[in-house]
């Protein structure tokens, strides 16, 4: 799926939720919520798992299973984010004490220094954490999301390129969202009502380019007494423990056994 054919089926996606205001508008106090908007982030969980077979937002119901889920993608996105949370967080605080007590100290250059590489760290990182909390979600295993050697696969077999320009696109919304919620007075709350249309958004184009990327399940091992090789799109494989295998190899370099 191109670019554009995926960002406009995540649009034609989201605007789906207007049709039920009920349930945007429940998303929408949810997320006012600390700890209980994590059901928002769970939501978020479900239009990936159901994305794209599925044409329309899911319905908002399982409270529990949404929470439990949001949860494990904050504790996902706690330990990828950890470093540049806190150089941004460092770097701030030391520009802000320095412009209030030390002007001339130099304390201010260092903490904006900080701060621009958090946002570089983040950037890099959301290259992997958004992809890895997808992976988490189709798998439903936690640990998923840090096996590395899948996630960059799955990220390779969709192509880097277009993966870096989604990136990118959805990095500047961010960063858009971001500046309205710094309006006074109201800019926290137009945030906290886009939010959750953003994540829908978010959610069904990642879906998107997860699923353009083939299975990179090795075939199941045959049944005993059965060829010690199976042929998937012109690669070999280990019939016993899946490993590929090249043409002349007579032996499994992972398991030891025969190829037949």
């Amino acid at each position: 799926m191109r670019l554009d054919e995926n960002l406009g089926d995540a649009y034609n996606y989201t605007v789906k939720l207007f049709k039920d205001i009920g349930r945007l508008a429940i998303l929408v106090v949810l997320n006012i919520i600390p700890i209980v908007n994590f059901i928002v982030v769970g939501y978020f969980a479900r239009v990936v798992r159901e994305s794209p077979r599925v044409e329309a937002p899911p319905p908002l119901e399982k409270y529990g299973d949404l929470w439990i889920d949001g949860a494990k993608i904050f504790v996902v996105l706690l330990v990828y984010m950890i470093v540049p949370v806190a150089l941004i967080s460092v770097g701030a605080a030391s520009a802000i004490v320095a412009g209030v007590l030390f002007p001339f100290s130099g304390l201010g250059i260092v903490g904006s220094v900080l701060v621009v590489i958090g946002l570089v760290l983040v950037f890099l990182i959301m290259i992997i954490a958004l992809m890895a909390i997808v992976h988490m979600v189709k798998t439903g295993r936690m640990g998923a999301a840090f096996d590395f050697d899948q996630i960059l696969s799955k990220i390779r077999t969709a192509g880097w390129g277009n993966y870096i320009l989604w990136i990118i696109i959805i990095f500047v919304i961010t960063l858009v969202l971001a500046g309205l919620s710094a309006i006074p007075f109201v800019g926290w709350l137009i945030a906290l009502i886009i939010s959750p249309i953003f994540m829908v958004f978010i959610g069904r184009s990642a879906a998107n380019i997860y699923e353009s990327a083939p299975s990179l399940r090795p075939p199941s091992p045959p049944p005993p007494g059965a060829p010690s090789t199976a042929a998937t799109g012109g690669e070999l494989f280990c019939g016993y423990c899946g490993n590929p295998l090249q043409p002349g190899d007579k032996f499994c370099g992972k398991c030891g056994k025969p190829v037949k």
